[in-house]
């Protein structure tokens, strides 16, 4: 099988920003890692900090993604995943929710490209930002 046609394993940094609409709305910059073990799958941890009910707030999220195209180093690859979020702040009572998403990775076989995410849970959530990879030894670079 050749190298291209195989499914990297690699570790992502991501770094973007967040917008959730909703009744209790968010926004603010989103750190996130990730780790791809070599299928089309990608489990993923972020942290952002920003307004919350016009307070100081952080959300976390976690999720489980499933990459149509995981190799392909140019043009974009779609993925969708299911995962949890926390949100909260001093002052405002937390909340937790299981989420849903759609998204495209520009080159997800590449070193570093720039994401695109819409979801659902506690409202709908928007982020972008960029992705920095680093594949297994093997990956041609």
């Amino acid at each position: 099988m050749p190298v291209r046609a195989q499914a990297p394993r690699a570790t992502e940094i991501a770094a973007g920003a967040t917008v959730v609409l909703a009744h209790r709305g968010f926004w603010g910059p989103e750190v996130g890692v990730a780790r791809r073990s070599g299928g089309q799958g990608r489990l993923t941890f972020g942290a952002a900090c920003g307004s919350y009910e016009r307070a100081l707030g952080v959300r976390l999220g976690a999720s489980a993604q499933f990459l149509l195209r995981p190799g392909e180093r140019s043009g974009i690859g779609p993925y969708g995943g299911l995962g949890l979020a926390f949100v909260g702040s001093e002052g405002a009572r937390g909340a937790g929710y299981i989420t849903a998403l759609l998204g495209v990775d520009q080159g997800p076989g590449a070193g570093a490209g720039w994401y695109a995410e819409l979801g659902l849970g506690g409202g709908v959530q928007l982020a972008l930002g960029r992705r920095f990879r680093r594949f297994s030894s093997w990956w041609p670079h």
